[in-house]
């Protein structure tokens, strides 16, 4: 089990990464949306995971060939925060699009190898509980992001609110540098070899472990659900302003519920899934990403403000129960099978299968809402995750072996 020192280093790095992609996402997707369409919105989000895509399993592979991950960490995030920095300065929807991608490119780099840390932390046995904390911390992180959000639009300028992004971005690169290495080693290989190991895991190479336990279907529901959910999440604020009606202040509350919820949901369902195992959580979390989706697709429906934010917040429950066990579920089930020389590169996949969603999904309910509404767009994304739900239920086999076995013994106690 990790340290106090250790415990502070990662909930410190998740809280602030998370803080940091949650801050730029909204603030972006508020200033275009008001002068944009759905579609220039979806564009924030778009870039953001099409980088994601490609760089979260190559800065994974990089980790795993050089067993220095610490080293990837700082060098990722303190170039993720260089990323942020021009904004400061300059402003316009192309600008702000092409350093979203450029933060992207390096922010990569934190999930896949510090998921890989807490996995090793955790061990067979705590793996589940130690994910929980992580998770918790991140969700509070995503809080922070979501309701500061709406204060800092109305108080500051932009290149002031993206002062404070750099920043939360730069205390990432801090907290990374006090993380352990369980498993760290002294592999110094050439450029040349580096080169030519990541093309060989990423093109073509071993692919048996993608065999194990079904975890390339896993992938496919990832890919779906989160076409669902960063689709509708990448139109979701200006959604809240221009067609519930909500101020910028209660659109920051309302996105808060699902985080607030996310950090008490991560820690239970980390536990459960150690004793539970895996694949209930993974299939129960697709499921309750669609029905989040199909919720907010009928926020408008209720004449009255307070009727709608109802709606709303039902929405954001949901939400919150689903990815904290989707998001449990899939990270310990990927630990219990994956070689310990690819756990980063595996976890980085994950992000592909994410990234590619959410380059794919706000673009296209972007297109839907502009052509169609903003609730047919929803109606239609929540049709993604029911069928992801059901891609897993059919799939995936069970990767915690004492699962049973320990679901028996918790009921007779």
């Amino acid at each position: 089990m990790e340290s106090k020192r250790q415990r502070v280093a990662i909930g410190v790095g998740a809280i602030a990464n998370k803080a940091a992609v949650m801050l730029m996402g909204t603030v972006m997707s508020i200033y275009i949306g008001r002068n944009g369409s759905p579609f220039a919105v979806g564009l924030v989000y778009t870039v953001f995971w099409a980088f994601l895509m490609i760089f979260s399993p190559i800065w994974g592979s990089v980790a795993d060939i050089t067993g220095k991950r610490r080293a990837v960490l700082v060098g990722t995030a303190l170039l993720a925060t260089l990323g942020t920095a021009p904004l400061i300065f300059v402003n316009g929807v192309g600008p702000m699009i092409g350093f979203r991608a450029l933060f992207a490119v390096f922010a990569a780099g934190f999930l896949p190898v510090m998921l890989t840390i807490v996995n090793q932390h955790g061990g067979a046995s705590t793996r589940g509980r130690s994910l929980g904390f992580f998770n918790s911390a991140t969700a509070v992180g995503l809080m922070a992001g979501q309701f500061f959000s709406g204060i800092l639009i109305d108080a500051l300028s932009p290149n002031r609110v993206f002062l404070v992004v750099t920043g939360v971005s730069a205390l990432v690169a801090v907290a990374c540098a006090f993380v352990d290495e369980p498993t760290a080693t002294n592999r110094d290989p050439s450029r040349s070899v580096l080169f030519a190991e990541i093309r060989s895991r990423l093109v073509g190479g071993d692919t048996d472990v993608l065999h194990r336990n079904g975890i390339r279907w896993l992938y496919v529901a990832v890919f779906l659900r989160n076409m669902t959910v960063l689709g509708v999440g990448g139109l979701l604020p200006i959604y809240l302003v221009a067609r519930v009606g909500v101020s910028t202040f209660l659109m920051g509350a309302l996105l808060t519920i699902n985080p607030i919820c996310q950090v008490v949901f991560m820690y239970v369902l980390g536990r459960v899934s150690d004793i539970m195992g895996r694949k209930p959580l993974i299939v129960g979390g697709a499921f309750g990403s669609g029905l989040y989706a199909a919720v907010l697709s009928m926020a408008t429906v209720p004449t009255s403000i307070v009727g709608r934010v109802a709606v709303v917040a039902i929405g954001f429950l949901l939400l919150a129960g689903g990815f904290s066990a989707l998001m449990t579920g899939t990270i310990a089930f990927i630990g219990d099978i994956a070689p310990e020389e690819r756990e980063s590169e595996l976890i980085g996949f994950r992000q592909t299968a994410r990234g590619l969603g959410g380059a794919i999904g706000p673009s296209v309910l972007g297109a839907i809402a502009t052509v169609m509404s903003y609730s047919v767009a929803f109606a239609v994304g929540s049709l993604l995750s029911f069928v992801a739900a059901a891609i897993v239920a059919y799939h995936l086999i069970e990767s915690h072996p004492s699962a049973e076995l320990d679901a028996s013994l918790a009921l007779r106690e």
